[in-house]
């Protein structure tokens, strides 16, 4: 620990007061020069309080006892909360969540982007509070992770999980019986499948050492068509697979696409793998205003089916379309915005890093008749090159929604010097946006700002931004 942390008496950590929350769901503390970061508190919880981490300017610390419990706490739902890595914030109210997200988005862009923004309009709330997702990952594990209730129990509990990771632990699996962010038949399919492989014996993985059958599960689900995939990853084959596969797909007759992968690779992506289809088709369909989505097993979508709907409805509004626009759609997936725009839309231009994802695109506008788009694949900064924008126009309109870490400051360079009328930016980091705002503001104005409430009991938002040339 360093001199700044061992210069606080043990009592000063000691029926504190959490004040506020902040960036990634912590809670703050300060103690005269020093700024303490809390997990698992709400502000207004009166607290003991451990360091968990020192470091020159800060520390992070854990509660150890709860002298006042503060009046914005509710309880939480899932018997799984502060255990499992997700849902950090059910002890929340959901307004008191919203709120928090409204004052992230704003604290960000002043403090990070430096702009001038206008007042930002007020949050827009997930339709759905509880079974939003429409796809979850859960991991096999020979030795799942016990809680402190089942340790002191004294009990024998059977090891073999499949479930999520604790926080902050790769290797540590804890057992899920009922996750509440997937529609049901989900919990009932993890069910089965768990079951089924500890009563035929199957070897569940071993993360650290990446050994026996059983690695990885993926259930999606589509909640505007009712279809169903799952998706089994196995270090190897095995003669056991099949057999599973088939009383899984008879249980469940409501699949409708039902995959496996080996995967002996050092971690759980498969995009460069082959995905074997076992039953039905090789994916399922998702439906917004009378389009539809091929999602298939390597496709990305928005994992919040109805949320997704908002957040490109306040898109296609900031782009203002009359018909007329050519429109750029960067980091377009699988062509989920660039088609939601065409039709109201001249042309429309997407561009995406992911071979797999273009090819996605181009079958979704096929598939929907939409004739006014184009794809293109290859790294963004590549791609949108001088030649390429003089081969294709200028645009009236860009649509822009990248990764978590934002744009790459030769892609905000290329914005700059194409001098679009209107940029909409949608951004699944607040962060990251404010900083390529900053650079944006040379030539561009924030007109609009509306943050997007995706992920209920979690600190993550999405934001969308309107800017203006000057």
């Amino acid at each position: 620990m360093n001199k700044t942390a061992k210069k606080i008496p043990a009592e000063a950590l000691r029926e504190v007061e959490i004040q506020d929350m902040v960036a990634e769901g912590k809670c703050i503390v300060r103690h005269e020069n020093l700024v303490i970061f809390v997990t698992q508190v709400a502000p207004g919880d009166v607290v003991d309080l451990r360091v968990t981490r020192s470091k020159k300017n800060f520390l992070e610390a854990v509660p150890t006892h709860f002298h006042k419990y503060s009046d914005l706490r509710v309880e939480p739902f899932c018997q799984h909360f502060g255990t499992c890595g997700g849902c950090k914030w059910q002890h929340l109210g959901y307004d008191t969540q919203t709120k928090y997200k409204q004052q992230q988005v704003e604290d960000t862009l002043q403090r990070i982007g430096k702009v001038q923004i206008p007042e930002v309009l007020p949050i827009a709330h997930s339709p759905a509070l509880q079974y939003y997702r429409n796809k979850l990952e859960f991991t096999f594990s020979f030795m799942g992770w016990l809680t402190e209730e089942q340790i002191k129990s004294g009990a024998d509990f059977d090891r073999r999980a499949l479930g999520f990771h604790t926080p902050g632990r790769f290797d540590k699996i804890i057992d899920v019986e009922h996750c509440w962010l997937q529609p049901e038949p989900s919990n009932a399919i993890r069910l089965a499948i768990r079951n089924y492989a500890r009563e035929n014996e199957l070897r569940f993985g071993n993360i650290i050492k990446q050994t026996g059958l059983l690695r990885n599960l993926i259930i999606r689900t589509a909640e505007s068509t009712g279809e169903l995939m799952v998706i089994l990853q196995c270090y190897r084959q095995h003669q056991a697979i099949e057999p599973l596969l088939d009383y899984v797909y008879e249980k469940f007759p409501e699949i409708t696409s039902l995959n496996y992968v080996l995967n002996d690779k050092g971690n759980e992506t498969f995009h460069d793998l082959e995905v074997v289809c076992y039953k039905g088709k090789p994916y399922i369909e998702e439906e917004m205003e009378g389009l539809r989505f091929r999602v298939g097993p390597k496709s990305f979508y928005q994992t919040n089916s109805a949320g997704a709907y908002n957040l490109y409805k306040i898109a296609r509004d900031f782009a203002q379309l009359s018909g007329n626009e050519l429109v750029y759609d960067l980091y377009t997936g699988a062509g989920t915005i660039a088609n939601f725009v065409a039709r109201q839309a001249r042309h429309v231009v997407g561009v995406e890093y992911v071979e797999q994802a273009v090819q996605d695109a181009r079958v979704n506008s096929e598939i929907n008749g939409v004739t006014n788009t184009e794809f293109y694949a290859g790294d963004m900064k590549d791609v949108l090159s001088a030649d390429f924008i003089q081969q294709h126009g200028r645009p009236d309109v860009v649509i822009t929604d990248p990764p978590r870490a934002g744009m790459h400051v030769d892609v905000v360079q290329r914005l700059l010097e194409m001098r679009a009328p209107r940029i909409v930016y949608v951004s699944c980091n607040p962060a990251t946006q404010a900083r390529d705002l900053e650079l944006l503001d040379e030539a561009y104005k924030v007109v609009k700002v509306q943050p997007v409430d995706m992920f209920p009991h979690t600190h993550h938002v999405e934001n969308v931004v309107l800017l203006e040339l000057r």
